[in-house]
């Protein structure tokens, strides 16, 4: 008997704004024995795109995936689509890169094993030691890759060696203090999520939280996004916020922003692994 989980799919897709499209991708699915379960869509009028995530299931095992991935590419020369199918059952396999701070890291293992977040993590990375003894708890192999700038395109070759020997699908910077570089940032376009410890744009570099005090804010922020060559720039997935006052300390704000990050950043990485982003030149669509 056939697992129904096996007969679940996503599709995701954007193209030029015309009319049709729902109609189109909703009859294809008729006739290929597709029932919808959740559909979303949108148009941006100042770029003229659409986008459109479906989620859908096919009752009929005489319907492959390779049936629909054929009636898709034919569709999709038709509208001029960037699309993409994925199987529901089939978790994206995470690499997390992390250096001394560990709530980030933590967060993420905890969720994934409680079973709250949709991921298979395949290993931890690190510049440093300290949180080795994290991943092995979580029995994760720990890669220390020590950066320095006479090193640096040996250890992100090595990073791409790891990537494609465990199938990675997505890298996760979780408090990751390395700036990667421009070249690596092209070779995984989409595919790496940096937690910034600001509510972008704000105080960057060291000392975020003593900067934002030495100001007197009144929020504190976190930005979950994609990295691109333009440093802390990237595409933004989710932000969150929390309001302070004049009588926190340094201290009391790092406390705050450390549990803002952790929560933003498995926000994102959790509508990545649910095909929910797309992405809209420098900004996302996020079908929440």
């Amino acid at each position: 008997m056939t697992d129904m989980s096996e007969r679940e799919f996503v599709l995701t897709l954007s193209c030029p704004d015309s009319r049709g499209i729902v109609a189109a991708v909703a009859n294809l699915l008729a006739a290929h024995s597709g029932n919808i379960d959740e559909s979303q869509q949108c148009g941006d009028h100042y770029t003229g795109r659409f986008f459109m995530r479906v989620q859908f299931s096919v009752d009929d095992a005489g319907v492959s995936e390779d049936a629909l991935r054929g009636a898709f590419a034919g569709l999709a020369a038709e509208f001029s689509m960037d699309w993409n199918l994925w199987r529901r059952d089939v978790r994206p396999r995470v690499l997390v890169m992390v250096s001394r701070f560990g709530h980030c890291l933590n967060h993420l293992l905890y969720r994934q094993r409680s079973g709250l977040l949709g991921i298979d993590i395949a290993g931890v990375v690190s510049n440093h030691r300290d949180l080795e003894f994290l991943a092995d708890s979580y029995g994760l192999p720990f890669h220390h890759l020590p950066v320095t700038s006479q090193n640096k395109p040996a250890q992100e070759a090595r990073l791409l060696e790891l990537v494609e020997d465990a199938e990675v699908d997505l890298v996760v910077l979780a408090r990751y203090m390395q700036v990667l570089s421009e070249d690596l940032c092209q070779k995984m376009s989409g595919r790496v999520i940096n937690i910034h410890h600001s509510f972008l744009p704000s105080f960057k570099g060291a000392r975020p939280y003593h900067q934002a005090h030495a100001r007197g804010v009144k929020l504190i922020g976190a930005t979950a996004h994609y990295v691109t060559a333009d440093l802390d720039e990237g595409p933004i997935i989710e932000q969150e916020v929390a309001r302070v006052d004049h009588a926190a300390t340094p201290e009391q704000l790092t406390a705050m922003g450390q549990d803002l990050e952790s929560v933003a950043l498995a926000r994102a990485v959790g509508w990545h692994a649910e095909h929910r982003i797309l992405i809209n030149g420098e900004k996302t669509v996020v079908f929440r």
